[in-house]
């Protein structure tokens, strides 16, 4: 079956991202920032007890940050690089934390001599550094999750620690003379459990209590991101992922929250945007092959990098008129034979497609361009548009 936009986009935003789409030439992405807007307002309506700091990786345009530094968004930074670009707006570094738990001496005196004062960890290394060259800065310790295996982009294996090693961290933390402030976790990008956030707050509801019979009480959760854009499988509605993971807070701590800290992504920016592709050749490498090939002016090492072992499955749309549809293996123009999209997961489009029709793959405002490649193949970063709600059509 066929992909419907309207189950994606309101007509309103499909006919402001198609009339921008007709301006350019192929490949491209454009984002809608009213739809970043929409999601930013509600987030908020939904978790009003917690604090947004958006993760700048997702998509770092400088259009996107000043949209949600006008909204009072707070900042989740992976690097210097970062950093500057977010100062560069005029930012307080109040509103800023470094949550890279992998991070050089240097760079943590970077953030530190800028006014960035919360810091995340997750081993004894990277805490002393810390201690020595941010002396005195808040920091959360960050937590090893189960869930990896029930999200599209898991994270848990490289970043956090076990929880009694966390608790060491916390208590070694105030020897150094820093302000251990709380735990973060992180149950995976794209997660489609809402349980995954119930047992990583109940093991964060026993480091609190175990410190706090040591004489040391925490006051933050970092809960991170996880929360999931709208991809070929569907997902629950952000009310209900409000509804359950508030729930989980108050059977673990009461009405009494610590301060509750959010770092989304994906869910803020994911759906804003629509990567338009064109069709560059359809082949079949035998002439009783089963399968078809499709090529595209774009791949994996343009935009799509999340494609990689078929984890992020975008929804495709293509004009060409006419049914019935047909299964194609869908890859990109480089000399690179990674450089396939689907394989085993096919997509269904027009069984008449041609070369030239346009393919519109939605959902793809988050991890698209910041991951796109400089030059392989000479192929230049994929060229993105921004546009408002306030945008005439055309």
């Amino acid at each position: 079956m066929r992909i419907d936009v309207l189950d994606y986009y309101t007509k309103e935003d499909w006919k402001r991202i198609k009339a921008e789409a007709a301006r350019h030439e192929t490949p491209f992405l454009v984002v809608d920032l009213g739809i970043v807007k929409h999601k930013y307002e509600e987030l908020k309506e939904l978790f009003p007890f917690a604090k947004v700091y958006y993760a700048v990786k997702a998509n770092p345009a400088v259009e996107v940050l000043e949209l949600l530094r006008d909204l009072g968004s707070n900042f989740d930074i992976a690097s210097r690089y970062e950093l500057d670009r977010v100062l560069s707006l005029g930012i307080d570094p109040a509103r800023m934390s470094y949550g890279n738990t992998i991070k050089k001496a240097t760079d943590i005196a970077y953030f530190h001599s800028k006014g960035v004062n919360l810091f995340a960890t997750d081993s004894e290394g990277d805490l002393r550094n810390i201690a020595k060259e941010a002396p005195g800065a808040r920091v959360f310790f960050r937590i090893l999750t189960e869930g990896g295996e029930t999200a599209d982009w898991p994270l848990s294996r490289k970043f956090g620690c076990h929880p009694d090693m966390a608790i060491d961290l916390v208590m070694l933390a105030r020897e150094l003379g820093l302000k251990p402030c709380g735990i973060s976790f992180h149950v995976g990008s794209q997660q489609r459990d809402i349980g995954a956030w119930d047992s990583a707050i109940a093991k964060v509801r026993y480091i609190f209590d175990y410190l706090e019979g040591e004489g040391l009480k925490l006051s933050l959760i970092n809960m991170g991101g996880g929360f999931p854009a709208n991809y070929i499988s569907k997902t629950n509605e952000m009310t209900t992922y409000a509804d359950e993971i508030s729930r989980y807070l108050e059977e673990d701590f009461g009405n009494d929250f610590p301060e509750i800290i959010l770092e989304p992504g994906r869910s803020l920016v994911g759906e804003s945007g629509v990567l338009v592709s064109e069709v560059v050749l359809i082949s079949q490498k035998s002439s009783m092959g089963v399968d078809k090939w499709l090529y595209l002016d774009t791949g994996k090492f343009n935009g799509l990098i999340e494609t990689w072992d078929e984890s992020i499955k975008y929804p495709l749309y293509c004009e060409a008129r006419g049914e019935p549809t047909e299964d194609f293996i869908i890859a990109g123009p480089t000399c690179d034979s990674q450089d396939v999209m689907y394989e085993y997961f096919r997509n269904p489009l027009p069984a008449y497609i041609k070369t030239g029709d346009r393919v519109y793959w939605l959902t793809t405002g988050a991890y698209t361009s910041s991951y796109s490649s400089k030059e392989f193949n000479g192929f230049p970063p994929i060229p993105v548009y921004y546009i408002n709600p306030q945008t005439p059509q055309q």
